[in-house]
């Protein structure tokens, strides 16, 4: 039987919180067994593998990053969706850097459930841009993809702190937001000083609406 208090979400509560501190890919289910104070055999009750494991943190972590992002864009479209998704997922991925690489995982072959949850992150990118009037669903994707990659990029660098220098570094997204709408063919975000992860949203565009996804 189960060991008494040791349930499957506080199995994947502590085995979250012990990633963060050691990263994903030093968890092991030893490892966890003895964050929880239980044998290794109580644990496989709750859990049947530590590839099972780490795939519940990826998966939470990629439907956190894309719930923060759809909010984000939502009642928006164009330079301003893509400016207020960018603030979103900055924010997100410095303030849980663990997380951020968690959700980064891509899925096993076949996982479509996991699939599904990071194709979410995606379309959130796409809807912003074919809102715009953007011409076809293939440039459209490309343009996603840009957007996705610089995101990327700049946060991972940040989070990492591999700018070298934490001085202006407000200033630095804040340009690179509007060089990417530009590069967009957007029109291009706001200049204003507010493109800080604990910053506000720019102001929104009045046309087409984003559905929530």
């Amino acid at each position: 039987m189960p060991r008494v208090g040791l349930t499957h979400l506080r199995v994947i509560s502590e085995a979250r919180e012990l990633s963060e501190e050691i990263g994903l890919d030093q968890l092991t289910m030893t490892a966890v067994a003895q964050r929880l104070g239980v044998k290794l055999p109580s644990l496989y009750k709750h859990i049947g593998s530590i590839a099972e494991l780490r795939r519940i943190i990826a998966t939470i972590a990629a439907r956190e990053l894309g719930d923060e992002i759809a909010n984000a864009a939502l009642g928006r479209d164009g330079s301003s969706a893509i400016y207020a998704i960018s603030q979103a997922y900055r924010k997100w991925a410095v303030n849980h850097p663990a997380r951020y690489r968690a959700s980064q995982i891509p899925p096993a072959p076949g996982d479509f459930q996991h699939e599904a949850i990071v194709g979410a992150v995606a379309r959130t990118f796409t809807a912003a841009i074919a809102a715009s009037g953007s011409e076809n669903t293939g440039a459209q994707v490309d343009r996603a993809r840009a957007a996705r990659a610089t995101l990327h990029g700049f946060v991972t660098l940040e989070s990492t702190r591999s700018f070298g220098s934490a001085t202006n570094v407000d200033r630095s997204f804040r340009r690179t937001i509007h060089g990417l709408t530009a590069a967009l063919a957007l029109n291009p975000a706001p200049r204003a000083g507010d493109a800080s992860p604990s910053g506000t949203t720019a102001p929104r565009m009045p046309t087409h609406r984003l559905a929530s996804t």
